[in-house]
């Protein structure tokens, strides 16, 4: 995917229509710190804003390839502009999330995409381990890169509480006594 000719239209017309959205997963790691490789854009959006969304991503060529109940999902048959997968925002920490989201420059400062904070993009790492045990190891290296980058200016407790919130015993615990120790 080539990401800044997506975000050249993309956010663009995001801006111009006052969507609110947040960049998640791994573009929005790479984007607080941690490069990484990922093959699609993950983007966080509020519910109210879905069909203004898909309507700007069908006016650019996009393809809704599924819409289960929470989330999205769009492909371009022009690989070089990949997948945008959605989350839909409605739960008051999702609308938290959104409101929480800062800009950031991109590309050199070509380009400005809304990105959720270290805090938010952790605690949706979290709610992806307990939806789906298989992909821990990849979301609790991303959440050990966030905070080894942002580690003391993280907030602790509204991450602690993600890991309350999908009864996860481990917690912040265990991952913060590691990067205790390491500081």
């Amino acid at each position: 995917m080539d990401f800044e000719l997506v975000l050249g239209s993309l956010v663009t017309e995001l801006d111009r229509h006052n969507i609110r959205y947040g960049a998640i997963g791994g573009f929005a790691v790479g984007v607080q710190g941690a490069p990484r490789i990922t093959a699609d854009l993950d983007l966080l959006v509020h519910r109210d804003d879905l069909p203004r969304f898909h309507d700007i991503l069908s006016g650019l060529g996009y393809e809704r390839i599924a819409r289960p109940e929470n989330t999205s999902h769009y492909r371009h048959p022009v690989h070089a502009l990949g997948g945008i997968d959605l989350i839909h925002a409605f739960r008051k920490y999702a609308l938290a999330m959104l409101e929480r989201a800062k800009p950031h420059t991109v590309f050199g400062g070509t380009h400005t995409i809304d990105v959720l904070q270290p805090e938010d993009i952790i605690d949706l790492k979290v709610q992806a381990i307990a939806n789906d045990s298989s992909r821990r190891a990849h979301e609790v290296a991303d959440i050990e890169t966030l905070m080894s980058i942002h580690g003391s200016r993280l907030d602790w407790n509204r991450i602690q509480a993600f890991y309350d919130l999908f009864e996860m015993e481990e917690g912040t615990h265990a991952l913060r006594a590691g990067f205790d120790h390491a500081e």
